[in-house]
């Protein structure tokens, strides 16, 4: 499961966190070496083999997709050649981002911002905070009081991993998703056959599972495939017009391809003849959600619309 959902996060981000254009990440190599780029001055770049884009930095990303900078860190700043100086300079940038996408209501509680470090300045960190190094910060009172966590490489890696998606998907929840408008939903008095059907509210206190903008993708589904599952599948030979139904969720609930299916056609009506006839609106059997899905997914590549999304 967490291998799909990264797999996911990287593909969102690869095509759409950038400003100009497709940007591959990998995470968490490339987003903990973006943020670690050391401006050197003219005699040391003579050494500096990595050929650095200031437009393909992590910061850049949220900065595009924020609109405006974290308070405090700017997009391009330099980091000093003093490992130690870097190292807790990169720990307080960490802690901002943290600190200021929380108070966007990302839920990041468990991410320490000692886990989004690189390994080398990980092993710093925890050398300055066990004493291992004179001059420790921790012993000034600078660090005290913060929990310590001491991960054996491995383990550190794991949890790296595991704290940059989680911080690229609240990235996405916090920055991206409140871009959903209200005014995309259709006025529920406009499909009659809603009337008896239980609503979904888009006040932020009705769910504990979705926010206020994943249920109003939610209400434009219902919306939507009850407005075209009639129209798309009026001469279907494989089933019929598909029954009404509620969608409260995004995974059960869409395994049939048919609720993407309808929002797809919605938008590009050519593809009902040539793709989403061929659909099943009753399958009942792996065989079939299959070829649903191979439907979807070859239509999605005929518009050019290569998400990369697996069968």
């Amino acid at each position: 499961f967490f291998q799909r959902t990264l797999t996911a996060v990287k593909s969102w981000f690869t095509l759409f966190g950038w400003s100009k254009g497709q940007n591959p990440i990998s995470v968490p190599h490339s987003l903990r070496r973006d943020v670690c780029i050391v401006q050197l001055t003219v005699a040391q770049e003579k050494n500096f083999k990595r050929n650095v884009d200031k437009d393909k930095g992590f910061y850049e990303m949220v900065l595009h997709l924020n609109g405006q900078p974290i308070p405090g860190i700017a997009a391009s700043q330099s980091l000093s050649t003093n490992p130690v100086d870097r190292m807790f300079q990169l720990h307080w940038q960490h802690s901002e981002l943290l600190s200021f996408l929380r108070s966007q209501g990302a839920s990041l509680s468990h991410v320490m911002p000692e886990f989004l470090l690189a390994p080398e300045d990980y092993k710093l960190w925890t050398e300055v905070n066990t004493g291992l190094r004179v001059g420790s910060m921790r012993s000034s009172g600078k660090l005290s009081g913060t929990p310590i966590f001491i991960l054996e490489h491995r383990t550190f890696e794991t949890m790296s991993k595991r704290a940059w998606t989680d911080v690229l998907l609240q990235i996405y929840k916090v920055l991206v998703l409140p871009r959903v408008s209200s005014r995309i939903v259709p006025d529920p008095s406009s499909l009659e056959s809603l009337h008896n059907m239980p609503g979904i509210k888009s006040e932020p206190l009705c769910s504990n599972v979705y926010s206020r903008y994943e249920r109003a993708v939610l209400i434009w589904l219902n919306k939507q495939y009850e407005k075209n599952r009639k129209i798309v599948w009026k001469d279907s030979q494989r089933g019929g017009i598909p029954p009404t139904r509620w969608i409260v969720n995004f995974d059960q609930d869409l395994l049939d391809g048919l609720v993407l299916a309808a929002q797809v056609a919605a938008y590009c009506p050519y593809l009902i003849p040539t793709h989403f006839i061929k659909m099943y609106t009753n399958p009942r059997t792996h065989e079939q959600l299959l070829h649903n899905s191979l439907v979807l997914v070859k239509a999605l590549h005929s518009i050019h619309l290569d998400v990369d999304i697996k069968v």
